[in-house]
């Protein structure tokens, strides 16, 4: 999309990682890495993008409570607009290192993008991918060393509606001067005709330009708006690149636009079937007639609109599909916080319900199926009713709408290979009661028993 004067924001990107291509994966022992056509963690763990886009260009002093709060609601990553300095007033060296700690502090992941080749070829003031690379050049101290917690997004929607067809020979050329300037961070790259590619540019030549990165750690990202207004459209494009085996990311969607009404529940949807990753636009703050497009109202997390309710609370949404990257203690082995995590398939929950009508019990077991030991826990479920909890015992339990997160105790805290924790809860609920049909320790699926 193309951006309006500083001050007013223009929506921009969704976006969903997925598929697997079959070069090699990039060699990245401490960064986030494409293997197989999926977009992989610092601990070798699966990632699936999840968040939500914020303008910090134009309202740097929103930027750390939006964090925050982005966080708060359920999201495992965030998009971060920055300006090169070419339209827009520069986000230097030390604002990039600020913003980089906050992002950490709030446990995301962020994409960091630079905006000011918005458009290039038709929107005037627009700078080519070349520019862009500068930029990154000029601030690599803010992000060298940072490569398990950030992901570098070129530059946004680079070509408009004239000139795309140079896309393909300007993206490889941009991502080998990155690659050759010391960048070992997974390079995401947007698609041409402001990011929608109606022309199919990307979807086209995306294979050429992946297998041209020296590091094999590049992932595609489209922008879902008019173009992408029936489920018809969004699942023939993204299935084109899971087909091919080539991470795709939806970078920017919202559920109305004025070139046409996407399709968000398709696009949530298909990216949940898909596994691939999501990131909606955007936080709070458009101006000039997308004022539609803000999930909260004056950046204020306690007024979230019509869009912001379905992205965050809806099917398929945010709280319902997010996980936390493994890189913050929830999940895998070698990261920061635990020595031992669940990995899919490697865990087993019981849940044992005892009914009474208006009131219930549930005994809970998880079992390491594993061959390594897990070492602090989250166990996540939803509960399939309005079920609500009163208390909890021998794990701490939080409740936000239907969905349950139970964190171990200090005498709960270790699972060993062939080995089980359990906790019970007591709650409430006034409908039918049954068991939830779908559990993940520390990020990662389990079987029911």
């Amino acid at each position: 999309m193309l951006a309006t004067a500083a001050g007013a924001l223009l929506a921009v990107t969704a976006a969903v990682l997925t598929a697997p291509h079959a070069a090699q994966a990039a060699e990245a022992s401490n960064a986030f890495h494409v293997s197989g056509g999926r977009l992989l963690d610092a601990n070798d763990n699966d990632f699936v993008l999840r968040g939500v886009n914020h303008a910090h260009a134009w309202y740097t002093a929103k930027t750390p409570q939006a964090l925050k709060d982005i966080k708060a609601l359920g999201a495992n990553s965030a998009r971060v607009v920055l300006s090169t300095g070419d339209q827009w007033t520069k986000n230097d060296t030390a604002d990039v290192a600020t913003i980089v700690e906050q992002c950490k502090a709030s446990r995301l992941v962020c994409v960091l993008e630079a905006h000011d080749t918005t458009g290039y070829g038709e929107a005037g003031a627009a700078v080519p991918l070349s520019r862009a690379v500068d930029y990154w050049k000029g601030i690599k101290s803010a992000v060298e060393g940072q490569e398990k917690y950030i992901i570098l997004n070129l530059g946004n929607e680079p070509y408009g509606n004239t000139g795309y067809e140079n896309w393909a020979s300007g993206t490889t050329d941009a991502i080998k001067s990155m690659r050759a300037a010391g960048f070992k961070h997974t390079i995401m790259v947007d698609a041409p005709n402001w990011g929608q590619d109606w022309s199919f540019t990307m979807r086209d030549n995306a294979a050429g330009v992946f297998a041209a990165d020296p590091d094999k750690n590049t992932v595609f990202s489209i922008h879902m708006y008019g173009v992408y207004d029936t489920a018809a459209e969004v699942q023939a494009y993204l299935n084109r690149f899971v087909s091919q085996k080539l991470p795709i990311v939806v970078g920017e969607f919202g559920d109305a636009h004025s070139d046409g009404n996407p399709d968000e529940d398709a696009i949530m949807a298909t990216a949940q079937q898909l596994g691939i990753g999501y990131l909606g636009w955007s936080w709070s703050g458009n101006g000039s007639g997308v004022e539609y497009l803000d999930m909260a109202t004056g950046f204020d997390a306690g007024q979230l609109t019509t869009w912001g309710q379905r992205f965050l609370n809806g099917a398929n949404g945010i709280r319902e599909t997010a996980r936390e990257a493994s890189v913050y203690g929830s999940g895998g082995s070698g990261g920061d916080g635990g020595d031992g995590g669940a990995e899919s398939g490697t865990c087993q929950v019981t849940y044992k319900l005892s009914d009474w009508g208006s009131s219930f019990n549930a005994d809970v077991t998880i079992r390491n199926t594993g061959t390594t030991a897990v070492k602090g826990w989250q166990l996540q479920f939803r509960f399939p009713g309005d079920q609500k909890i009163n208390s909890a015992w021998n794990a701490k339990v939080s409740q936000e709408g239907s969905t349950v997160k139970a964190t171990n105790e200090s005498w709960t805290e270790s699972i060993p290979a062939g080995g089980s924790a359990s906790f019970g809860l007591n709650g409430s609920s006034t409908s039918a009661n049954s068991t939830p049909s779908a559990f993940a320790l520390n990020g990662a699926s389990c079987t029911t028993r």
